[in-house]
């Protein structure tokens, strides 16, 4: 086995399967459920990207003050 299977997947290459997958064959329901899950996926990326700056921004503040 190559030791780069046991590495994670890096997520921009999973992000291009996703982008890569064949969707016509979804129904409506199935392609709904999956905005939803993507949507979901946004809104928590979204969520530690305000959490990453917040802490930025906590740290700067703190390195000013010296």
């Amino acid at each position: 086995m190559d030791p780069e299977d046991l590495q994670p997947k890096r997520v921009p290459d999973r992000l291009q399967a996703l982008a890569k997958e064949d969707i016509s064959l979804l129904g409506v329901d199935e392609l709904n459920e999956r905005i939803t899950l993507l949507d979901a996926e946004i809104a928590r990326s979204r969520a530690m990207i305000a959490s990453k700056q917040g802490s930025l921004t906590e740290a700067e503040a703190v390195f000013r003050k010296s």
